[in-house]
């Protein structure tokens, strides 16, 4: 349906297909790599995010910066983005229709940069992206594969700001997504 990136986030930004539309400051279309071959996808932008128009630039995305280097990449490794593209108001979670209303922009962006590996951040983002319900500590550090995908639930980098203890799962789970990336390199060449 999209031609370019460039349309998708123009579609984006002019988008009223739900009410977020109207309390927004700015949509938070995603970034990094386009040849990514990994996408860390959270659930929907912050405040900060609403208002710099990037995700993951608040607390929890300094930490996720800084989860992303313990395994060797950094921001411009990898690609970031969202189910929702707007501010749910006071961060409450995505509602279903507003999921749904908004998700297309994902699987477009997923199917333009063509990453392996999907690192789903949090239980939201997993249950949209698997189709199920997510329980994150007992789902998360499992991989499914799905249509050529490779995909691992994780804890939100807001939930480890939330509980320290959690740091060591989440470490375990980002070894295995740098064991599964040097995997897929070393039997394809590349990631």
């Amino acid at each position: 349906m999209y031609t370019s990136l460039k349309s998708l986030r123009e579609d984006v930004k002019n988008c009223t297909k739900c009410e977020l539309c109207k309390t927004r400051t700015n949509t938070v279309f995603g970034e990094g790599n386009l040849f990514a071959r990994i996408m860390f996808i959270g659930e929907g932008p912050g405040r900060d995010e609403d208002e710099q128009g990037r995700p993951f630039v608040g607390r929890a995305g300094q930490l996720l910066d800084r989860m992303i280097a313990s395994i060797g990449f950094s921001r411009n490794d990898v690609y970031i983005a969202n189910i929702l593209k707007c501010r749910p108001p006071s961060n409450r979670d995505p509602l279903p229709h507003e999921a749904l209303a908004c998700i297309g922009y994902l699987r477009a962006q997923v199917a333009m940069i063509k990453p392996k590996i999907l690192v789903c951040l949090g239980r939201i983002a997993a249950g949209y992206i698997l189709g199920r319900e997510v329980h994150i500590t007992r789902d998360r550090g499992v991989w499914h594969e799905i249509k050529g995908f490779y995909i691992m639930p994780t804890y939100h980098p807001a939930a480890l700001l939330r509980n320290e203890p959690l740091k060591k799962e989440s470490y375990a789970d980002l070894l295995a997504i740098r064991a599964k990336y040097d995997e897929l390199t070393e039997r394809h060449g590349q990631a």
